[in-house]
C-alpha cells in the first residue's frame, strides 16, 4: 500500500533532511505569490521568526507593500536586512517616520536614519503637524523643532516628555534661537532652575537683563567670570554683572 509522501525527507537517524526543492518552492510563493493578501502579509510578519529571505521576498511583493501596514511591519520586523529597512523606511510618511523612531526593538542607526529623513521634511511640513510632532516625537525631532519661526511649535517642544537638558542648552547656544524662545527658556518652570540651562542663557546675548542678574547671583563669581568671558551680552551688561 502506498503511503503519503511528506514535502520533508527523514534520515535512517530520524532525523528531519534539507527540506525538497517542492517545499522550497512553496516557501517562497507563501511570501512572494501574487494571492498574497494584506492581511495575510501582517500575520506573516508577525511571526518573529520569519527569515531574512521571507522578509526581503514580502519587501519585492507590491501587490502588498502598498500598504503602509505592511511597510512599517516590513521595517520593523527583527530580521529584516538592513538595506530592506532603509529602503521601505525612505518611503515612510511623515507620522510612520515619527513612530518608526520610537519603535522598541528597532536598531539605534535606523532609529537615527528616520529621524535625520524627518528632519530634512519639517520645512515642507504643516503647522499642524509641526506641532504634533513637536509633542509626540523623539528628542532628536523636538530638539530641531526648538528652533521652529512658529513659537506655538517651540513652546510644544519644551514640553516634550523626551526633551534633553543638553537639546535646550545647544538650542539657546545657537544664533538663530530667537528673543522669545530665550525668554521662555527663562521662565520655564522645568527648564529655568537647572544649573547648565542657566550657564547657557547667560552665554546667549538675548537673556532679558532681570533674569541675567537673578541667575548671576546663583553662580560663584569665578565661574561667573568664566561665563561671561565667552557670553555674547553686551560688555555694559557684563561689567554690570560682574558688579552685581
Amino acid at each position: 500500500m502506498n503511503s503519503e509522501r511528506s514535502e520533508t525527507a527523514v534520515d535512517p537517524a530520524g532525523l528531519p533532511a534539507q527540506p525538497t526543492s517542492a517545499a522550497v518552492s512553496e516557501e517562497q510563493q507563501r511570501v512572494s505569490g501574487p494571492s498574497l493578501t494584506e492581511d495575510l502579509a501582517l500575520a506573516l510578519l508577525n511571526d518573529r521568526d520569519l527569515s531574512d529571505e521571507e522578509v526581503e521576498n514580502l519587501a519585492k511583493n507590491t501587490s502588498v507593500t502598498k500598504s503602509r501596514k505592511v511597510r512599517f511591519a516590513i521595517a520593523t520586523h527583527p530580521h529584516a536586512p538592513r538595506h530592506i529597512s532603509l529602503k521601505v523606511v525612505r518611503e515612510f510618511y511623515t507620522f510612520d517616520l515619527m513612530q518608526y523612531a520610537l519603535t522598541p526593538g528597532v536598531a539605534a542607526d535606523l532609529k537615527h536614519a528616520a529621524d535625520e529623513l524627518l528632519v530634512t521634511r519639517l520645512p515642507s511640513i504643516t503647522l499642524g503637524e509641526r506641532i504634533s510632532l513637536a509633542r509626540r516625537s523623539s528628542e532628536s525631532i523636538a530638539a530641531a523643532l526648538l528652533l521652529d519661526k512658529e513659537s506655538r511649535v517651540w513652546q510644544t517642544a519644551l514640553g516634550n516628555g523626551r526633551l534633553t537638558e543638553a537639546a535646550v542648552v545647544r538650542a539657546l547656544l545657537r544664533p538663530s534661537a530667537s528673543a522669545a524662545f530665550v525668554e521662555a527658556v527663562c521662565h520655564h518652570p522645568k527648564w529655568s532652575p537647572r544649573h547648565e540651562i542657566r550657564i547657557a542663557l547667560l552665554r546667549n546675548g538675548k537673556i532679558p537683563l532681570a533674569r541675567a542678574l537673578e541667575f548671576a547671583r546663583t553662580l560663584p563669581p569665578p565661574q561667573l567670570r568664566d561665563i561671561l568671558h565667552s557670553s555674547d551680552l553686551p560688555e555694559k551688561v557684563k561689567q554690570y554683572l560682574r558688579k552685581s
